[in-house]
């Protein structure tokens, strides 16, 4: 009986073991399925504050990070730490002001503030953005001369102008949206980028967590720089309109009912898009910092003058894969930046205004909003034609960003905190508290800014 029993259990063995391994491998792919299902979840929720936080890591500031590191190596990384806590705050304001209101910033402005202070402060936005416009396709045109020699520069300018207009104006907004959350990606080459360059982590670790400065006036003016092209006033009123963009793609066509809508749950998932985005940002800030200071101040190489020549300076250090893939970062960087600088000029002064605004409408039912798109886009190309020297362009550019962030800040530390706009969605105590510490920073760095240039 027992020598039966045994045969018997002789026999089942592999059928037992097959049974369990099957059972074993449906839960392993159900925790894989669990798994990719957060990831898409997680990949839906982002949207305008991944694409900010990425369009913050344009061209122009490519060409400031990577001065950065080349002329102080790794001293200045601790500045990726600071300013990512102060940048998401900002946006997660903004965000909140176009989910609770309904409005962009801009609109929010005009319907509760002197129209003077949002006239001027749209104005200079949009010389600013112009500028920094007209930088970023050079950049742009320079960066694929790079990869590819044979190509000429004006007619690369003219291409990327040309190609970016026809996607701003004629491609639906739906699809539009969801080629900059791709297109966001592009900074990861950044990051392959400064990996293929031997960093030496321990000094990297010790100047990210440690703060280090010694306040001569050519760093004082590069951190300046920094704050101000990574807490910018174009970021503040693109998120915020494109919140409302989202909105009306989700068939809340009105004010009233974008308001009804705002709940807990959708400020939640608010909140982790615009972290996720500004993370983004400030880890590929780090990146370049440290990868120009490896490859380019360890080798006595401490002046850049823009990001093409960052690229082409890593090329001998580094080697061909860290120039190319900085290179191609420079033309995916410049394809989300650009079209944001011009939208956001264009969202700023038509909502001034009160004209029909937004990338969801067609061309004929929104042309002074196009058309300050197609203007922005027509000088910011001519700029690269007249010998207007892309440095100097970033540096108006910078100074105007200097002038208009504090007042900016102000306008929307105030229309947060506002309990009769915001309903529930008004800023807690901690949230006005560093709106305000930020407005300050930035006042004191607009300041410094410009008295920097005049001295």
């Amino acid at each position: 009986m027992k020598k039966k029993s045994l045969i018997k259990r002789a026999f089942e063995a592999p059928a037992i073991l097959l049974e369990k391994t099957v059972d074993e491998a449906e839960k392993l792919e159900h925790e894989v399925e669990d798994k990719m299902g957060g990831a898409k979840k997680y990949w839906k929720i982002l949207g305008p504050g991944l694409t900010t936080g990425a369009a913050d890591d344009d061209p122009s500031g490519i060409t400031i990070y990577s001065q950065t590191g080349a002329q102080y190596g790794f001293q200045l990384a601790w500045l990726a730490l600071f300013t990512f806590p102060l940048m998401s705050v900002v946006q997660e304001m903004c965000a909140r002001i176009g989910l609770a209101t309904g409005r962009g910033l801009a609109g929010n402005i005009r319907t509760s503030y002197p129209r003077w202070i949002l006239y001027t402060s749209a104005f200079l936005l949009f010389c600013a953005n112009t500028l920094n416009l007209g930088a970023n396709l050079g950049a742009m045109a320079q960066a694929t001369e790079l990869i590819f020699p044979s190509f000429k520069f004006g007619p690369l300018v003219i291409l990327f102008t040309g190609a970016s207009l026809l996607l701003q104006i004629f491609t639906p907004y739906e699809k539009y949206a969801k080629y900059l959350k791709w297109l966001a990606l592009v900074l990861l080459s950044y990051v392959f980028s400064a990996l293929s360059v031997n960093l030496n982590w321990g000094e990297l670790l010790k100047s990210t967590l440690i703060p280090s400065m010694d306040f001569t006036k050519e760093q004082i003016f590069l951190v300046c720089g920094i704050l101000g092209t990574t807490i910018s006033p174009y970021l503040f009123f693109w998120q915020t309109s494109q919140e409302v963009e989202e909105e009306i793609l989700g068939g809340q066509t009105t004010v009233k009912l974008r308001k009804t809508n705002c709940n807990e749950a959708q400020i939640s998932e608010m909140r982790i898009d615009v972290w996720s985005g500004m993370l983004l940002s400030n880890v590929v800030m780090f990146f370049i910092i440290a990868a120009n200071g490896a490859a380019l101040h360890a080798n006595g190489i401490t002046n850049i003058n823009s990001a093409a020549e960052a690229a082409l300076a890593l090329q001998p250090i580094a080697g061909d894969q860290a120039s190319l893939l900085f290179a191609l970062g420079i033309i995916g960087t410049g394809l989300l930046s650009v079209p944001i600088l011009a939208g956001s000029a264009s969202y700023a002064i038509s909502e001034s205004f009160a004209w029909k605004s937004g990338l969801y409408r067609k061309l004929k039912d929104a042309h002074a909003f196009y058309g300050v798109i197609i203007i922005s886009m027509l000088i910011g190309l001519a700029i690269n034609f007249i010998g207007f020297d892309p440095i100097t362009a970033l540096i108006y550019s910078g100074v105007g960003n200097g002038l208009i962030a504090p007042i900016i800040l102000s306008m929307i530390v105030l229309i947060s905190s506002n309990k009769k706009l915001m309903g529930k969605h008004v800023n807690g105590k901690t949230t006005k508290f560093f709106g305000w510490f930020i407005t300050s920073i930035m006042f004191i760095v607009g300041a410094a800014t410009i008295l920097s240039l005049l001295s």
